[in-house]
């Protein structure tokens, strides 16, 4: 279960700073001027919330009976995953140039 666990927080750590680390719009389409807008990223990291949020999912089903979860559970794993995506937002705005 902890290998679940991990595995699980590495793919959303990965998972939340892909859209600030590759340039393509989903990862399969190159923009017209080369460059990705902020809100092309956003949008993607809400996507990937929720297949990360899926793989939690089926994992936590396949381990035992899945617990019924409040609004709150999803406030705090999305912030979570807003600050996971944070190094690759400072790298993408921040730091490179």
């Amino acid at each position: 279960m902890n290998a679940a666990v991990t595995a699980l927080l590495l793919t959303a750590l990965v998972a939340a700073n892909l859209p600030f680390l590759l340039e393509r719009i989903f990862f399969v389409i190159t923009p017209k001027d080369s460059h990705k807008a902020l809100g092309w990223r956003a949008l993607e990291l809400i996507v990937l919330y929720f297949v990360v949020g899926g793989v939690g999912y089926m994992l936590q089903r396949r381990i035992g009976p899945v617990q019924h979860q409040n609004w709150e559970f999803y406030a705090v794993t999305a912030c979570l995953f807003l600050v996971m995506a944070y190094p690759g937002f400072v790298y993408r705005y921040l730091w490179r140039r």
